[in-house]
């Protein structure tokens, strides 16, 4: 009887989809999305509707089943040109590969009147699949498209925020592309994504940005130069520092000529260090850190010591990791970067530093010697930053990790060793 009652249902389905009223072929597609990847074919032929409504409802009917399957649905969405199923169906492909997406993607603060689609993107953009996720380069070339040519500004800033989270290199040249655009949101969200991408290559072609007269983008073009090492931009970097309007450009520059490190700078470094802002003296020791020059360590060990703000003392710990100081005990440097770990405002600072640091067997070697006593939350900061910065000799630690009795650190364990095993040779 149940099998009867499933039958006679998906059939009074596929004859709404036939429906002339648009209400019912929208109905339908609503129904279709409740019944699961058995459906998807059944869907997709929706997708041409003529009425608009039919095609946001078949959407929207994609992204409820979800899954890899409906992929080929949601390509073939994205090129249609109205701006709210090209939303809809970005944020349905980001979230095959990162469940949970469509809950805080653009498409959950849609509003619409008449042809205008307006969204609220989340101030918060720090999401991205892991590197051992294989995304189809169809999917990054369809949000490359619309990134460079979208419906709307709406749609290609959140074309550009995917292609961040998905780590789409293919997709360089659309989001180079949509910085000329001249519109903030897309602009940022395209250099944002840059940063996520971390291809090198790409930082001279965001020179240009480095005067920019919108604040933020400047601030994101500065950074963005900073993260991705472009030498070569140096001298525009310094220039922004000497001729900055505001004490956030101030940063930004700083902060990008410590990612640089370039000896030439080091006088800037010393003159910041007691700067009255603290995320200005904080860029300035981590620019001495990354210098490595042992004459500044008195210094900094001096700033480590009678420093009070947490972003500075920090950068401290930081520099003096990087210059060497690898003792763990209980009120060293290194020990004082993994304890903020367990800090949830102060735990991506602390960890990013450690990822840097870690790239350095040394300091590998000192962070294996501290898992034993290590917290819960220590010890999935640790496999994230082993994962990231590790090498071979970061297996058989990671393994430990991944058998550990406390469920969510060998869970985090073991996708740790999956990363680092996509990065080995």
């Amino acid at each position: 009887m149940k099998r009867f009652i499933l039958l006679f249902f998906a059939i009074f389905t596929l004859l709404q989809a036939q429906d002339p009223d648009p209400k019912q072929r929208a109905r339908a597609a609503r129904d279709l999305g409740k019944q699961g990847e058995d459906a998807i074919s059944k869907v997709i032929p929706s997708l041409s509707d003529a009425d608009l409504a039919v095609r946001i409802e078949t959407v929207k009917a994609l992204i409820e089943i979800g899954g890899p399957k409906t992929l080929d649905g949601l390509v073939r969405a994205s090129a249609d040109n109205d701006p709210e199923i090209q939303i809809r169906a970005t944020d349905g492909m980001v979230n095959v590969y990162l469940p949970g997406f469509i809950k805080t993607g653009l498409s959950g603060t849609l509003s619409r009147a008449g042809a205008s689609v307006k969204g609220k993107f989340t101030d918060t953009n720090d999401q991205v699949i892991d590197p051992f996720v294989q995304v189809r380069p169809d999917v990054i070339a369809a949000l490359g498209r619309l990134a460079r040519g979208g419906a709307s500004l709406e749609s290609r800033a959140n074309a550009a925020r995917a292609i961040g989270v998905l780590r789409g290199r293919a997709a360089i040249p659309d989001l180079v592309e949509a910085l000329r655009s001249k519109d903030e949101k897309l602009m940022y969200e395209s250099l944002v994504a840059l940063q996520k991408i971390g291809d090198p290559s790409a930082a001279p072609r965001i020179s240009f940005l480095l005067r920019d007269l919108q604040e933020k983008i400047q601030v994101q073009a500065l950074e963005t130069t900073g993260l991705l090492r472009n030498q070569e931009a140096a001298p525009q970097v310094r220039d922004a520092l000497a001729h900055a309007h505001s004490v956030k450009v101030r940063r930004a520059a700083l902060g990008a000529l410590a990612m640089l490190a370039d000896p030439a700078d080091h006088a800037i470094f010393l003159q910041n260090l007691s700067d009255k802002d603290e995320l200005v003296r904080s860029a300035a020791a981590e620019g001495l850190g990354r210098l490595k020059n042992s004459t500044d360590q008195a210094t900094l060990s001096q700033m480590f010591n009678a420093e009070h703000g947490m972003n500075p003392r920090l950068s401290s710990a930081f520099a003096l990791v990087s210059l060497g100081e690898l003792k763990t005990d209980r009120y060293g440097p290194l020990q004082y970067l993994l304890n903020t770990t367990n800090q949830r405002t102060w735990r991506a600072v602390a960890s990013a530093f450690l990822i840097e640091l870690a790239r350095d067997e040394p300091v590998r070697q000192a962070i294996y010697s501290m898992l034993g006593t290590a917290t819960k939350d220590e010890k999935i900061q640790l496999s994230n930053v082993l994962s990231r910065s590790g090498s071979t000799d970061s297996v058989a630690p990671l393994e430990a990790l991944s058998k550990d009795p406390d469920p969510d650190v060998a869970a985090e364990g073991i996708r740790s060793l999956r990363t680092l095993r996509t990065r080995l040779p």
